[in-house]
């Protein structure tokens, strides 16, 4: 992924340059606007692509988690920048809009073709990989970029026939808000994730009750689960049991790892075994314990 991730940079850096200097040639702010919107997708890509890099490294003495987080810092710096550009970018617009000027449609139109083919064909090829945030970012921008430019080709089209200026002003600041829009599921998300949140398709207290229900745990509290990267999730808790051999602990901590992988695709776990009777761990982070009822 991380070698197509490289060939869209390049070929987002040719696209910008066509569509700057056609804009200024053919006096369409819209895509100015739209070259300026690829503009700010060259940086968040090249961190896209060097976070896929990244997130391959190994764990190491100072990173002892690894990248994983590389990926999650990208997507969250890459739509701030995307944020930023589309506040610029519906303010421009509105300018423009306030006095519209002639449009040269034919080159519009022309320019239009030659991104969607370029914007469409990134789309198609990060789509496999888009279950990762930080390609998500890729492909959610290149997939917009291709509407865009639909609707500017659209665009060029009415204003050739009606003569109606007004449309390629209004078209910059329909793709800022768009922009905008698509922006802020990522930060959301990835604020989450940096935040250290609870992995959206879990629930805190169902992943308590499915270790309870193994029979010889007795409670489990203390319990925190987050994300270290795209589909890699993290598990520390405290499980409190009956006097039991160590071999037969090792089974049971085995027992727990499965389900939670199996169930819940939970892969890196740390578990404490407290030994049932001795007073519970307490502190402002634990939340609210399960325990087994009484007979």
């Amino acid at each position: 992924m991380s070698g197509i991730l490289g060939a869209s940079v390049a070929a987002t850096v040719v696209l910008v340059a066509v569509e700057f200097v056609a804009g200024y040639a053919g006096n369409s702010m819209a895509l100015v606007s739209d070259s300026i919107h690829n503009l700010t997708d060259i940086p968040g890509m090249a961190i896209s692509w060097l976070a896929a890099r990244w997130a391959l490294r190994p764990p190491t003495h100072e990173k002892t988690f690894g990248y994983h987080r590389a990926g999650i810092l990208a997507a969250f710096a890459n739509a701030m920048v995307l944020g930023l550009a589309a506040l610029g970018l519906i303010a421009e617009s509105i300018l423009h809009l306030r006095h519209p000027e002639p449009v040269g449609t034919m080159l519009m139109m022309w320019v239009a073709a030659i991104a969607l083919v370029i914007n469409g064909g990134i789309t198609f090829a990060v789509h496999r990989g888009r279950r990762d945030l930080n390609v998500r970012t890729v492909w959610i921008h290149n997939f917009g970029d291709a509407l865009f430019d639909v609707a500017i080709f659209g665009g060029a089209l009415t204003i050739h026939f009606t003569q109606a200026f007004w449309v390629d002003p209004a078209l910059g600041v329909g793709i800022g808000l768009a922009v905008l829009w698509s922006t802020t599921g990522i930060l959301r998300e990835s604020g989450h994730i940096l935040l250290e949140g609870l992995p959206r398709s879990m629930e805190l207290q169902k992943v308590a009750a499915e270790i309870l229900s193994i029979p010889p745990v007795r409670e489990v509290h203390d319990i925190h689960i987050w994300t270290l990267g795209t589909g890699l999730h993290a598990l520390s808790c405290h499980v409190r049991i009956p006097d039991m051999h160590m071999e037969e602990s090792e089974k049971l901590l085995m027992e727990i790892r499965s389900l939670l992988e199996r169930k819940f695709q939970i892969t890196h776990t740390t578990i404490q075994f407290e030994r049932a009777g001795l007073p519970a761990q307490s502190g402002p982070l634990m939340p609210a314990p399960a325990r087994r009822s009484s007979p």
